[in-house]
């Protein structure tokens, strides 16, 4: 008797023998059954193999979705900005770039670490915001780069904290300064003016704590921050006033008084 076959059914078809939309329903079905990167992969395949189709169009911001799912930033963003390249007044353009800066953003990791993907992630935010203020895109770029800004200020509030707590005053100020005068819109604002008023007691400089202790009085009179910064100087006999002639005088002329000369 002749040896028995085991029964393995029917040959996948090779992708180069399959039609561009049969290639791309597929990889829209591994999509759906989780295997984000297995179609991110398909998906290219099909850019590959017919170039010139509208499934390839589809296909290439499909890809920079799936992997992007994946996980694969990199890979996200070259997909991205290559129908960024082919399509740029395209209607998904806005999308395609989302994508990018949602690369970058999704990448931002604690303080403690490098934040250069954070500034990447400002960068690629306000280029949806700035060259598509129309998209559906532009409400949830404008939240991500108020969020990764609070991001970078709070690295360095991180950093100055530290200078602080080991009586490096002067290399404290400076940090505390850049969240004061750069990332002036973030939450980390209230505690950097904070901690300048403990810096500059520290140092005795009172007319810059005094004029530090004023500034956020005048922003933020309701936080423990002021409360905290008021008993601080009262302690001492001094009170939240503008006095002297340092860079916390000129902000307090521009953003209490109004004055940008």
């Amino acid at each position: 008797m002749p040896a028995w076959v085991p029964f393995s059914g029917p040959r996948e078809v090779p992708l180069e023998n399959r039609s561009p939309q049969e290639i791309y329903l597929g990889a829209e079905q591994m999509l759906n059954d989780g295997n984000a990167r297995e179609a991110g992969e398909q998906f290219a395949e099909v850019e590959r193999l017919y170039p010139y189709s509208e499934w390839a169009k589809r296909a290439m911001l499909m890809s920079a979705f799936a992997y992007h799912e994946a996980g694969q930033y990199a890979e996200s963003r070259s997909a991205a900005e290559r129908y960024l390249e082919f399509f740029p007044a395209d209607v998904d353009a806005p999308y395609a770039q989302f994508l990018i800066a949602l690369s970058y953003y999704d990448q931002i990791v604690d303080i403690g670490r490098d934040q250069s993907n954070a500034f990447d992630a400002l960068q690629e935010m306000r280029d949806i915001i700035e060259r598509y203020p129309d998209s559906q895109y532009t409400k949830s770029a404008q939240m991500k780069f108020e969020l990764a800004l609070d991001h970078l200020a709070g690295k360095e509030m991180e950093i100055g904290r530290y200078y602080l707590s080991r009586g490096f005053y002067t290399a404290a100020i400076n940090r505390f300064r850049v969240v004061v005068e750069d990332y002036q819109t973030t939450t980390q604002t209230p505690e950097a003016l904070y901690r300048l008023v403990e810096s500059y007691l520290s140092l005795g400089l009172t007319n810059e704590a005094q004029t530090a202790a004023a500034i956020l009085g005048y922003n933020f009179q309701g936080t423990t921050w002021y409360a905290d910064a008021y008993r601080l100087l009262t302690g001492r006999g001094l009170k939240p006033v503008s006095v002297g002639d340092s860079w916390l005088n000129q902000t307090y002329r521009q953003v209490v008084e109004g004055k940008w000369r």
